[in-house]
């Protein structure tokens, strides 16, 4: 039931009542823990969905005094998966919006199993072009001198994706 008579009830509802507009939205910072996987649909427009895990650090140390990681599964769709394929490598960082999905199916060994995943809305370039750590090298890259402006060299072709052109 509806906890109208709840403290917490305030965390959702007007004081009338009337729910607010609930929202499902995630943002995430992370490394790619491996290169995106990506496949087309089939027929006539084919449509690309990618697959890829950010590890996204945890802002507390864990008991043995490393910084633990939580390991998130994205897709996205379409103009998104051909960027992902295009321009996402292992152990590059990006910021990543969209919303979490849970889904189910029935393993082979006929168990259902659970499955939680960011779709992807947005995904962004978080360093610039020479920080990124070598493909296999997930330590801390070293740091590289940034380019005379400060900012990232966008790759070739990428300016025809962005959204402000």
């Amino acid at each position: 039931g509806h906890p109208a008579d709840s403290a917490d009830c305030d965390r959702c509802c007007d004081l009338g009542g009337k729910e607010k507009e609930i929202m499902n939205n995630v943002s995430l910072t992370g490394r790619l823990v491996r290169d995106p996987e990506v496949r087309y649909s089939q027929g006539e427009n084919p449509t690309g969905v990618a697959r890829y895990t950010l590890a996204v650090s945890r802002p507390f140390k864990s008991n043995n005094g490393g910084q633990d990681a939580d390991f998130i599964s994205c897709v996205a769709f379409g103009k998104s998966a051909e960027f992902a394929e295009k321009y996402m490598k292992q152990g590059m960082m990006f910021a990543v919006t969209g919303r979490i999905q849970t889904g189910s199916y029935d393993g082979k060994d006929g168990k259902k199993v659970y499955t939680t995943d960011v779709v992807v809305a947005t995904q962004e370039f978080c360093e610039k072009k020479g920080d990124a750590p070598a493909a296999g090298n997930t330590a801390k890259p070293a740091k590289s001198a940034p380019a005379a402006d400060g900012f990232m060299n966008i790759p070739d072709g990428v300016d025809d994706e962005l959204p402000f052109n």
